[in-house]
């Protein structure tokens, strides 16, 4: 989640073609789906979520890679992300299809 501030910049086309394809390449076969939504109002200007298929392959292609994560967000906006981790109740995907 990335906070809205007075002099907040976020680069939603940057993050979608180059971040999100990138941090979806580090996960690989963990990760299940993504996507990413710009928010119009309120505290947060935008949000990133990944589904990946346990928490341990999540940390491991962190360990693994994730400074190469965190080096590239210099390049699509100017605040830091606040990263929240959970795992999922209910979804209405289906794997039919």
């Amino acid at each position: 989640m990335y906070p809205r501030t007075d002099d907040s910049t976020f680069d939603m086309a940057y993050y979608v073609a180059t971040h999100m394809t990138l941090f979806a390449d580090i996960l690989g076969d963990a990760c299940v789906s993504w996507g990413a939504s710009a928010i119009a109002e309120g505290p947060w200007a935008a949000i990133g979520w990944t589904l990946v298929d346990s928490q341990d392959a999540f940390n491991t292609a962190l360990a693994e890679r994730g400074a190469e994560v965190a080096a590239d967000v210099a390049n699509y906006t100017n605040v830091s992300p606040e990263m929240i981790i959970g795992e999922v109740a209910s979804t209405s995907l289906s794997s039919a299809g």
